[in-house]
């Protein structure tokens, strides 16, 4: 009897243990599970800090535009983009960090039973939200690469999934988009302070998602007159109408919750980026109080631009302005100044207005982005012939493409975006750009190698639908 009470206590004590073993290895002190709002704004924070960036790794448009350039390593100023596999980051970084954050999120508000009445309004005001920033995330690799997986992405049991044909894409995001903005009910919650953009103020996210839309409606005007025309009439009532709208995630003075910009041109102490003699020069000539800002004044003999794609002596020309260089600078997604410029690009299409419009929002356009920047003196600036939508220089496309790339100054995505649109302003590629670029400022990026690696046959048809991976490819929409 005695041993088979020690066998007995003895089998207690080792299952007693085995369960004591397995505990130790549960990490009590970090979550296995996670709220949908913390996927929403993980997913917030991922897009805007690529969108922010000016790290030649992540975020090459500033340059493509010629707004800054680099001292030293000029691979991205000449349009080799593959050399550090720029493709590769943007593309898993909004499929993996931004596309999927939001669909774990929608999955988990999803399943989550909301509480009376408030509780479903918010849910719905939540997925509503979470469509909207797809939409968003979407529309960027859309307008980078042109064909990308869609109907079949975001499964991780699909390895290789399909390339859906890009404009097919975006007629499908606009109509999401739209979907969005009807179930948006401003009276109730969303988000709290889960949100980074707005606070939850579901109002606000309606403007934003009415500017959005509006901007892909003038994305796709040329390629599908039809669909532009209705989406931009249908939006612009409820788009932004002051700064106070702008979609902007305010970051914060400590690490790593600081603008990436101040990663890039202050922790790592590294002299890196200098402003570009395109922007600097069109700015001289019209005098642009904005200089003041935009540039910094460590050159005495005024503002001077580097020449593009070319290394350059970091001492010898204009610094990127102070304000730039703050870790709490907000960084903006979409502003009021571009609403009113694609208002004003509506008005001269007959879309929304008539021509005889286009001057009042092309006013208002600089006006607001002057307000933005605290910079004094717009009465002045828009009274010079060379300013002035009466007697600027070209054609309409001409007048609000220059003024646009001068506004979207730190705005490259949407920068690059409208230069491919509009056609200005004229920049040139240098003679030193990459083959790969075929002799132009690129109009697209090229598939990412992995993608080429790994998902050959549907990269094939891709590449071959959008009319060949080159950088200057036009894309579905930019068809001038």
């Amino acid at each position: 009897m005695k041993k088979i009470s020690i066998i007995l206590l003895t089998l207690l004590l080792a299952f007693s243990c085995s369960d004591d073993i397995e505990n130790l290895n549960k990490d009590t002190k970090n979550a296995t599970v996670a709220a949908g709002e913390t996927f929403f704004t993980g997913a917030q924070k991922n897009v805007v800090d690529r969108m922010a960036s000016i790290n030649v790794n992540t975020n090459v448009w500033r340059q493509f535009v010629q707004q800054i350039t680099s001292t030293t390593y000029n691979d991205e100023a000449n349009y080799n983009i593959s050399g550090r596999k720029i493709p590769d980051g943007l593309w898993g970084g909004i499929y993996r960090d931004v596309l999927k954050d939001l669909d774990e999120a929608a999955t988990i508000i999803t399943a989550t039973p909301p509480i009376g009445t408030a509780g479903a309004t918010a849910q719905k005001n939540q997925l509503a939200i979470i469509e909207v920033m797809n939409v968003y995330a979407y529309s960027i690799l859309v307008e980078t690469f042109g064909d990308v997986p869609y109907t079949e992405a975001l499964d991780f049991t699909n390895v290789l999934p399909k390339y859906d044909d890009g404009k097919t894409v975006y007629v499908d995001l606009i109509a999401r988009l739209s979907a969005a903005i009807t179930k948006m009910d401003a009276s109730g919650d969303s988000f709290g302070d889960a949100d980074l953009f707005y606070g939850g103020d579901v109002a606000s996210w309606k403007k934003f998602a009415n500017s959005l839309k509006l901007r892909m409606g003038l994305v796709i005007i040329d390629a599908d007159p039809t669909l532009g025309a209705s989406t931009v009439q249908a939006a612009a009532p409820g788009a932004f109408t002051s700064n106070a709208d702008n979609a902007v995630l305010n970051y914060l003075n400590s690490p790593p919750n600081t603008n990436p910009m101040w990663v890039d041109l202050v922790q790592s102490g590294r002299l890196d980026f200098i402003v570009a003699e395109p922007f600097v020069d069109k700015l001289n000539a019209l005098s642009d109080p904005r200089r003041t800002v935009y540039f910094d004044d460590n050159i005495s003999t005024g503002y001077i631009g580097a020449v593009y794609g070319l290394n350059s002596s970091y001492a010898s020309y204009s610094h990127i302005g102070p304000m730039f260089y703050e870790p709490t600078l907000p960084h903006v997604l979409l502003d009021y100044a571009n609403v009113e410029f694609m208002l004003a690009e509506a008005a001269e299409r007959s879309v929304v207005g008539t021509p005889a419009l286009a001057a009042a929002h092309y006013t208002a356009a600089i006006t607001a982005s002057f307000d933005y920047y605290g910079v004094s003196g717009v009465a002045t600036y828009l009274a010079q012939p060379s300013v002035a939508y009466a007697t600027a220089t070209g054609t309409w496309k001409q007048k609000i493409g220059t003024q646009k790339w001068i506004a979207l100054y730190n705005q490259g995505f949407n920068a690059w975006t409208e230069f491919r649109r509009l056609d200005f302003p004229a920049l040139v590629a240098p003679s030193t750009a990459d083959a790969a670029a075929d002799g132009v400022v690129p109009r697209r990026f090229t598939y990412p190698i992995g993608e080429q690696t790994l998902n050959g046959d549907n990269y094939t048809s891709a590449a071959t639908a959008v009319g060949g991976d080159k950088m200057a490819t036009k894309l579905f929409w930019d068809k001038f």
